[in-house]
């Protein structure tokens, strides 16, 4: 068993070794601080659009170090705002085109993914979300995409299934396959990676690391969870953690009983969020929320492992599934969650930002590396119209009023989902 490994996906590549750092003071059209998805895919679109631009990704550690080499896997259609709140702020146009961008994105990604050869065993089986519980079931039972308890079992054999909602608009992928990859296929297009690069300071025209500064006409900010730990940007995103683990293969009678066939990827309609998939070698990859967050949005390797989390994620797949599977990992790391847990893109006085995906950005990040794209080519296109271009998060209130609410919030999300259970014994 490994507990080691930043997680089971970067493990499974064996070992990493980092590109060499900034060589000293450079200049750039385009400086991107952050080697994950979003930093690469603006990175792709950019030199695939225009080859001339000079550009430069800067990488605290390797790519994928972050969310985009130890998150679920999935690329899906997901946005944290519904529809409907977009509508009343946007109006319904631009609401629907939000979601209907981010679920084009899904394809998106295993057409590019196809295109420049990596093999990220992208599989698009759609998602589901089980429904488990009368109080689950009272509240999803009208809702679009809704299956009876037959049919939602057919794709999930999960126990007590009482219906499901299933949506088309979801791939699983091994997330370090993609990041990896992307990495690579920048690099053929002439764009330049530094690895162990810690970024220090974003100004316009210049970004200031430990290794040298780099000049630039744009400077994009792709550091996610990590952007609570750059200089003067510590209340933008709340670094939140989630915890995954991994079973060792699984049986084939196993997968005959579960099913999971085309690889669906699976959550239920509980509160606290959990999420699964089958991987390409049939394991479960599962993780939740629930791990608390840590005061002034302190990120440190130690908060990856929270012992009661990851038992508590083993109990809920035993719950889920009836069996009691080998767990071969155990990992974790933050996500960025903005106040209004609304993800955005934007260019403004020559410095760019993409991020606070609130744990789905698989799929967002690709549609937000072509959207900082055309931003910064100047473009006005469909996607630079969206509701998130150019919208501003108000910052999270000063600690320990950070502190108290979000781990208030986390904690009362646990309690009603208890309720739910007692209620229903």
């Amino acid at each position: 068993m490994s507990t080691a490994a930043p997680s089971f996906w970067l493990d499974s590549l064996g070992p990493i070794e980092k590109r060499p750092p900034l060589p000293g003071d450079t200049v750039a059209d385009v400086a991107i601080t952050g080697g994950g998805y979003t930093g690469l895919w603006t990175a792709y679109y950019l030199a695939k659009a225009a080859p001339e631009l000079r550009i430069v990704v800067l990488e605290a550690e390797y790519c994928g170090y972050g969310a985009s080499g130890r998150n679920g896997g999935w690329a899906s259609g997901l946005f944290p705002v519904s529809e409907a709140k977009l509508a009343r702020r946007y109006g319904p146009e631009r609401a629907a085109a939000m979601h209907r961008a981010l679920e084009a994105s899904v394809d998106e990604v295993g057409r590019a993914t196809a295109a420049e050869g990596i093999d990220c065993d992208y599989a698009k089986g759609g998602t589901i979300s089980l429904v488990r519980g009368p109080a689950q079931l009272r509240r999803a039972r009208h809702s679009p995409g809704f299956l009876d308890a037959g049919k939602a079992s057919a794709i999930c054999g999960a126990t007590g299934v009482l219906g499901g909602l299933y949506s088309e608009h979801c791939a699983a992928l091994h997330p370090a396959k993609l990041v990896r990859g992307l990495a690579e296929a920048v690099e053929r297009l002439g764009v330049t990676i530094h690895e162990d690069t810690r970024v220090q300071r974003l100004e316009r025209g210049k970004v200031v690391t430990g290794r040298g500064t780099v000049r630039a006409t744009t400077v994009v900010r792709a550091l996610e969870s990590y952007t609570a730990g750059l200089a003067g940007h510590k209340r933008n995103l709340a670094p939140v953690y989630s915890l995954m683990i991994a079973t060792e293969p699984l049986p084939g009678e196993f997968w005959q009983r579960v099913g999971l066939a085309r690889r669906e990827t699976f959550t239920d309609e509980r509160r606290m969020i959990i999420y699964g998939q089958r991987t390409a070698d049939d394991r479960l990859a599962f993780g939740g929320r629930g791990a608390p967050y840590h005061y002034g949005s302190r990120v440190r390797p130690e908060f990856d492992q929270v012992p009661e989390v990851f038992d508590a994620l083993r109990r809920t797949l035993t719950e889920l599934f009836g069996i009691e599977a080998p767990i071969a990992y155990r990992w974790g790391g933050p996500l960025g969650i903005p106040r209004d847990w609304m993800p955005s893109v934007g260019l403004r006085d020559g410095i760019a930002w993409a991020g606070g995906y609130v744990g789905d950005g698989v799929a967002a990040a690709n549609l937000a590396g072509r959207t900082l794209a055309d931003l910064i080519l100047a473009q006005e296109t469909e996607l630079t119209a969206l509701p998130w271009a150019g919208h501003r998060s108000r910052r999270w209130e000063p600690e320990p009023a950070r502190w108290l609410g979000i781990n208030t919030a986390l904690r009362a999300t646990a309690l009603l989902d208890a309720w739910d259970r007692r209620r229903a014994a």
